[in-house]
């Protein structure tokens, strides 16, 4: 898998900013990457030494009212922690 196909997005929210702090980045990833292709993808990606990747399941969600109501698709995110000294500087200016 290449390695824009596993990082499909970056996902900027409060606790994910709050999060950077600790040297944590939060990535929407492909449903089928492993914890190995998404260390991999950042690393070749940014130019970072990534110490942790924690992965969670996105279930998918009920919008809308009556008839119109749909399901979101589901997702995964990923969390990254990097080695201590290595920042991202995509998400600073953020």
């Amino acid at each position: 898998m290449h390695v824009l196909e596993v990082l499909r997005r970056p996902i900027i929210t409060e606790k994910s900013t709050a999060l950077q702090e600790q040297g944590k980045y939060t990535f929407e990833v492909a449903r089928d990457a492993n914890k190995q292709q998404i260390k991999q993808a950042v690393e070749q990606a940014f130019k970072v030494e990534v110490a942790k990747v924690n992965v969670i399941a996105v279930p998918p969600k009920w919008r809308g009212p009556g008839r119109r109501r749909g399901k979101t698709s589901p997702s995964r995110k990923a969390i990254v922690t990097l080695k201590p000294g290595h920042k991202i500087e995509f998400f600073e200016g953020v």
